[in-house]
């Protein structure tokens, strides 16, 4: 874990003789508790920090409505509870009173205990000050003489006042991923889950944002972040009752998942990680990206490669000549570094379609006959890194690892193995400590014969379609989705101490584990397999909410687009792609000359802004999902002294009647000289390499053409502007 800076935090007493105030800050957020020896602890305020002499007269909110940090199931019923139990001696109800605090630096840790049974609960929240972060999650100790069962386990419970509330979220499916929807709370539920089991990404999203002012806007208005932070099912819900309070509830999706406790035994429930801001969505979104840069993300501080994927370009179809060809066409655009995709392994059953050969770690000698000693051969020839795919968390039956150990996948007792992708796939059990060592050991294997592999795809294609462990005893069946997850985390942790270097991305079906509980292992995510450029903006535009630029893998395809079979131009497509980390998916022998000059060139300018885009902080200007024609952003550096404004049209009419985009983020008082990049019109924007102040920018923006002017023969449809700024 990173380094945590210095945390201002006010001074509690380790005993409580009386109430105590506990107070947990941020440079701008405040975490106020009330907590009282033999009560339950209460909230009383999150939100923009607050002096010393507001925490003195600080109101407490008024009685209509259940302030408890953290209710537990069984004295008052008809409330939703983040704890539930069944004791060992059947009884269903548990108390939970305060007995002390503990501040240690930036955590601060709140004991309770149950007073009639030896259940102890440990609320942890942890302050990342410069970042406005707090993780909060929960830590429960079985005292009992026999185990006790958790049937519910919340991270964290949070009320929020009733108003004007507003909930965005996250839906989608395969190609089609991190959709944002707007709405309103209103009376009753409103529950997200997943229970996919290996990723938790594609149908929701395990990240919220509460708008306290109405409809969420931008960079305006008084915003509450949350993510669970977890990589297996998890069950975020808002509760509204006749109360004054929405009650918000976050942690693992319990169903089907009841925890048997040992004695001694301490469950660790994941973090929830809330954040605050005044400037809005994007205000969040800054927060957020920050905080996982700085302290999840693995090697958040370095700048991305830009690399050739060669999935669309040939799929299963590798050999060694197609390699080293393309190895040489993006080194000659600039590219760094060249990744080779599924089909390159399989001996006993080569990997020629997606029905055999997981699980079967060796190369191909008909495909590769050189290895990957003659790939890493090319890419030293070529001038780029190498990486290359595995999916270590999956077999197929048509595999000799299934041979030798049908008794080590995902299984129903007593059933036929319900089959994936294929007809023949199937998921490894990873609460099996012999298959944590297998899937480590395709790592260790690859990484300690090859050092030079610089970036590994990490796929993972198949839900948990059966419930069942043939590896935990028939009393423990319902663990089998949390330990599959801890023993993820034993896996990744251990290929991460010994390989620290590595690029690792995190694809899943495309964007199936676009999630915090990974990105502490993973360096990036594929954000959809889906590489439209029209459809990119949409899934790319959710997905900004919570990660990061340098977190999105976004590639420029081929068109018509192998999904969805649309054709956009191809500066269309690398003007989305450059909003991410850039990439190519894409065949270069297929392509013209000019479409390579034109990659050339955005893959030159890309490298002069990638500090911005991978480091910078994110304004969202205009969304599309607001059906205005456009969607446009920015990325702005601390310093304020460069940005990267994004204009792409949506939609194309004749007589459009387009907005003027306001920019955000910069220095009223400075000038900023406009550059256009990616340019391909007949003649520069009137704008270009003239300076205009941060005041007018960001008061009046600026007018560029609703279509790209071109050469009649080159006309498009589709239209977009990437536009760099830089203080003088």
């Amino acid at each position: 874990m990173k380094k945590v800076f210095f945390l201002a935090l006010f001074c509690v007493t380790a005993s409580l003789a009386k109430a105590e105030q506990v107070v947990v800050q941020t440079r701008h957020n405040t975490l106020v508790l009330n907590v009282e020896k033999g009560a339950q602890p209460k909230y009383v305020y999150y939100g923009a920090k607050l002096s010393a002499l507001d925490l003195q007269h600080l109101q407490t909110p008024r009685a209509d409505g259940r302030m408890e940090i953290y209710p537990a199931h069984g004295l008052n019923t008809p409330a939703e509870a983040a704890l539930a139990m069944r004791h060992a001696d059947g009884n269903l109800s548990t108390a939970l009173i305060a007995e002390s605090v503990e501040q240690n630096g930036d955590l601060t840790t709140i004991n309770l205990k149950d007073p009639v049974y030896p259940i102890t609960v440990k609320l942890k929240y942890k302050a990342y000050e410069e970042v406005d972060m707090i993780e909060a999650w929960t830590e429960i100790t079985n005292g009992e003489k026999q185990p006790v069962t958790l049937t519910t386990f919340a991270s964290a419970m949070m009320p929020i006042r009733r108003g004007d509330v507003w909930l965005s979220h996250f839906y989608g499916s395969w190609a089609n991923e991190a959709r944002l929807v707007e709405e309103p709370l209103t009376p009753g539920q409103k529950v997200i889950v997943n229970k996919d089991g290996t990723r938790n990404s594609h149908t929701d999203h395990g990240e919220v944002m509460f708008s306290l002012n109405g409809k969420g806007q931008e960079n305006t208005g008084d915003v509450i972040g949350a993510a669970i932070c977890y990589s297996g099912n998890y069950r975020l819900k808002v509760v509204t009752d006749d109360t004054d309070y929405h009650y918000f509830f976050a942690g693992i999706n319990e169903d089907n998942s009841e925890y048997h406790l040992k004695k001694g035994e301490t469950f660790k429930t994941p973090a929830l990680a809330l954040t605050f801001s005044q400037e809005g969505l994007s205000g969040v979104s800054r927060n957020f990206h920050k905080w996982g840069r700085t302290y999840k993300l693995m090697h958040g501080n370095k700048e991305r490669k830009i690399l050739l994927n060669s999935w669309e370009g040939v799929y299963f179809d590798i050999n060694q000549k197609g390699m080293d060809q393309m190895m040489a066409d993006i080194a000659s655009m600039g590219g760094e570094l060249f990744v080779m995709d599924d089909g390159w392994f399989g001996d006993k059953y080569p990997r020629k379609v997606d029905n055999s050969s997981l699980g079967d770690w060796v190369v191909d000698k008909n495909k590769l006959p050189e290895g990957i000693e003659g790939l890493l051969r090319d890419a030293k020839k070529n001038g780029v890194k190498f990486g290359i795919w595995i999916e270590p968390e999956m077999a197929n039956t048509t595999s000799e690892l299934y041979e030798k150990h049908p008794d080590w996948i995902v299984k129903a007792p007593n059933r036929e193995p319900v089959l994936g992708r294929g007809g023949t796939q199937v998921v490894l059990d990873l609460s099996n400590p012999k298959v944590q060592d297998f899937v480590f050991s395709i790592v260790d294997n690859l990484m300690s014969k090859y050092p030079e592999i610089d970036y590994i795809k990490w796929d993972a294609n198949m839900a948990i379609m059966n419930h069942g462990s043939q590896y935990l005893t028939m009393g423990n069946q319902s663990h089998l989705y949390i330990e599959y997850h801890r023993g993820f985390e034993k896996v990744c942790q251990r290929i991460r101490d010994k390989y620290p270097d590595v690029t690792i991305q995190a694809c899943a079906s495309g964007g199936g584990r676009a999630n915090w509980g990974v990105l502490p292992w993973f360096d990036e995510f594929w954000v959809s397999d889906n590489t439209d450029a029209l459809q990119r903006i949409y899934m790319q535009w959710g997905t900004s909410y919570f990660f990061p630029a340098i977190a999105m893998a976004s590639h420029i395809s081929a068109t018509p687009n192998h999904t969805v079979f649309r054709t956009t131009s191809m500066k269309y497509r690398i003007d989305v792609a450059m909003s991410g980390r850039l990439g190519m998916e894409i065949q270069p022998k297929n392509m013209t000359d000019e479409e390579k000059a034109l990659c050339r060139q955005a893959i030159k300018e890309y490298k002069q802004i990638r500090p911005i885009v991978q480091f910078g902080n994110i304004y969202r200007l205009v969304s599309p999902y607001d059906r205005k024609g456009l969607a446009s952003m920015m990325y702005v550096t601390d310093q304020k002294d460069k940005a990267v404004w994004y204009w792409w049209k949506t939609e194309s009419f004749q007589n459009e009647h387009l907005p003027r985009v306001k920019m955000a983020g910069l220095d009223a008082n400075r000038m900023y000289k406009v550059h256009e990049l990616n340019r391909i019109d007949l003649k520069p924007l009137d704008c270009e390499g003239k300076s205009y102040s941060g005041a007018y920018l960001m008061n009046h923006g600026l007018d560029v053409p609703y279509r790209n002017e071109v050469d009649w023969g080159k006309k498009t449809d589709w239209a977009s502007r990437v536009l760099l700024l830089e203080a003088e």
